[in-house]
């Protein structure tokens, strides 16, 4: 029997059975459960976890929470993945958001050998991947023994064109230019911390106050603060100005 054909067949006996539908909201609402609380932590700002700086983790958290707006990020994206998981029409697109942020935090955690999650973050992967199984029917277009059945939905050589899709190539230009003119004015007129003293000191000239350019390099490269921080100083410098 072919492959195809025997994932279908066991994909379909899997959803005829009640207690494995059961066992599928559990693992729903008990992996959205692990992502809420550790997701609204970095929504609201605040630090995850008490573990001293030296320790592996703790120093990779807290390196994390002085990126700023990226700590609350991570946070949002566990938010939304969590709650996608909670309503049926989403859980899919849930799990397919869950997967590599708790394969990110298994690899993570045996990387650095942290007992706390050594056991949870396995289980939460099996559990993930049970969830995707659980909506096979949905995914297995993407798999190379339906190749033959995503061709064909796709349109026919035949039916193929070859005018140049003149708006879609001004939407490309377009997009290219802005992007480019937006990193050029961030480089050009936004205080940058470079990725050396020198050369976060070079831009200083062309401010008013150069002395607090200089302050806000060493603050980053010799002091060694948060870029939130430096930001802020720098700031206040200006104001005091």
């Amino acid at each position: 029997m072919p492959l195809a054909a025997t994932l279908d067949r066991l994909h379909q006996r899997a959803r005829q059975n009640r207690w494995l539908g059961y066992f599928t909201v559990f693992c729903r609402v008990a992996l959205a459960a692990g992502f809420i609380p550790s997701g609204m932590v970095k929504v609201l700002g605040e630090r995850f976890t008490d573990l001293a700086v030296n320790h592996p983790l703790g120093h990779y958290l807290d390196a994390i929470f002085r990126t700023g707006y990226y700590y609350t990020f991570v946070g949002v994206l566990q938010v939304t993945a969590a709650v996608l998981l909670l309503i049926p029409r989403t859980a899919l697109l849930g799990a397919l958001l869950y997967l590599p942020i708790i394969v990110n935090i298994l690899v993570l955690s045996l990387s650095v050998r942290f007992q706390g999650s050594l056991l949870t973050a396995p289980l939460m992967v099996l559990a993930n991947l049970y969830l995707l199984c659980w909506d096979y029917h949905r995914l297995r277009l993407i798999f190379p023994w339906s190749a033959a059945e995503s061709r064909a939905l796709l349109p026919s050589d035949s039916a193929r064109t070859s005018r140049l899709p003149w708006k879609f190539a001004a939407v490309v230009v377009g997009s290219v230019g802005i992007v480019g003119a937006s990193v050029y004015l961030t480089m050009k007129y936004a205080l940058m911390p470079f990725n050396r003293l020198p050369a976060c000191q070079s831009q200083c000239a062309r401010y008013a106050d150069p002395a607090a350019c200089y302050a806000f390099c060493e603050c980053i490269h010799e002091n060694g603060r948060p870029l939130a921080d430096c930001l802020h100083a720098y700031e206040l410098a200006q104001d005091n100005q």
